[in-house]
């Protein structure tokens, strides 16, 4: 989810990271009961970035409770002997100024060794060369921008990954917005759409390659329309919609704008389905549209209720007590966080049991992420050349009876 600004930044972290381990892989101790020599445990922190606090807080909050979570189980089961993890969780309210401000504070702080997040494309352009130049890795659970890892020029054919440092487990939009084009033309049987998008980072790129997909299976275009997604009064977009005879709207951006946009065409007669990708499939599009029942949303991955990997995950979030719902980037946090704690554990495997110290840890944690490959809550996690999740499966969900059901999964076929 959710080119690049030309701005630059380059952060000199001051000073080596004075953190030691110590202790055997072949007995199982509290995390915080360090070697089991005499020495303590050393820490680790990861990052979270992401909307605390704002219009998109619902899925923030289930991404820091997610990374939150898999901090606990690590430590619950000593998963790096002689490692304690803990967690930073800094708040963008889904804006890259702040975003920018927050990588910037995460490079500061020595113990930081990865970061998961953001949410937004846009805020993650404005982080990206702040943790390059610091060789700090981030995993986002939720980046859907393809030139984030596959360089401005994608689309062309022509990639390259812009940062080393960055990661994903969320696939791209280079699939989601075509999957989302085939369901719509060839099952749901739409030939007429409006787009419109939020002109964002995220939104115009999703809403750019839907319209590729969606015009070469023989869709047409009723219209074309763009949005502040700060705006929530469409009456006249809702206008022209009615006026051009389309049979659907897709809309590229995010729940707090699509909600609305939803309710007022269907408050003006137009009784037509609007779709949109994972920036929509929130619970909260439909507290604010009480008319969504028949809208569509595609979303990366399978749904985690699905998957038998994801069981222990879901009952363990339940009893932790969170207040928030894990939403719908939680396994993907959990698995974005636990492959940095892989990372770790293999780093402190190669170095005979201790955590390394100085300059050059956060570059072998970088390195080591690129080579994770585990068993997550969202199945098989590992990366690719780009640093983009292997993953390439994705779902449709549609309203039905106040909730996002499930209608379709599979993977793109391009």
């Amino acid at each position: 989810m959710r080119h690049r600004s030309a701005v630059v930044v380059s952060i000199a972290v001051i000073g080596a990271l004075s953190l030691s381990a110590c202790g055997s892989r072949g007995e199982k101790k509290n995390a915080d009961s360090g070697s089991g020599n005499g020495g303590s445990a050393s820490t680790v922190v990861i990052g979270v970035d992401a909307p605390l606090t704002g219009d998109l807080s619902a899925l923030g909050l289930g991404i820091r409770n997610s990374v939150d979570l898999a901090v606990k189980k690590a430590n619950e089961t000593n998963e790096v002997p002689g490692v304690k993890f803990e967690i930073k969780a800094l708040d963008d309210t889904g804006k890259p100024a702040p975003g920018q401000q927050n990588a910037t504070q995460l490079v500061g702080d020595p113990k930081v060794l990865g970061v998961v997040g953001p949410l937004n494309s846009s805020v993650a352009q404005s982080m990206q060369q702040i943790f390059d130049d610091a060789n700090l890795v981030e995993v986002s659970p939720a980046n859907t921008g393809v030139a984030l890892s596959q360089g401005e020029k994608w689309a062309s054919g022509e990639k390259k990954r812009p940062f080393k440092s960055y990661f994903r487990t969320a696939t791209t939009d280079a699939i989601q917005g075509p999957f989302a084009a085939q369901y719509l033309y060839n099952d749901a049987k739409k030939t007429k759409v409006f787009l419109i998008d939020d002109q964002k980072t995220y939104g115009a790129g999703l809403a750019a390659t839907f319209k590729s997909e969606f015009t070469k299976l023989g869709g047409t275009l009723a219209g074309e329309e763009h949005v502040n997604p700060d705006d929530r009064d469409f009456s006249a977009i809702v206008t022209k919609v009615k006026n051009s005879g389309a049979d659907a709207v897709y809309y590229g951006g995010e729940y707090p704008a699509a909600g609305p946009l939803s309710l007022q065409l269907k408050d003006a007669g137009a009784t037509i389905p609007l779709m949109g990708g994972d920036g929509i499939q929130s619970a909260d599009f439909i507290k604010l549209n009480p008319k969504s029942q028949g809208d569509f949303a595609t979303a990366v991955g399978l749904p985690v209720e699905s998957l038998d990997t994801a069981k222990k995950y879901i009952a363990d979030y339940k009893a932790a007590g969170y207040k928030d719902a894990y939403e719908t980037y939680g396994g993907y946090s959990y698995d974005s966080a636990w492959s940095i704690i892989e990372a770790v554990k293999n780093v402190v495997k190669d170095n005979g049991g201790k955590l390394p110290t100085g300059d050059a840890l956060r570059k072998t944690v970088r390195d080591a992420v690129q080579k994770v490959t585990f068993d997550g809550v969202t199945g098989k996690v590992s990366f690719d050349e780009f640093g983009d999740t292997t993953n390439k499966q994705l779902t449709v969900y549609t309203v039905k009876d106040g909730k996002w059901a499930v209608e379709k999964s599979g993977t793109f076929n391009g």
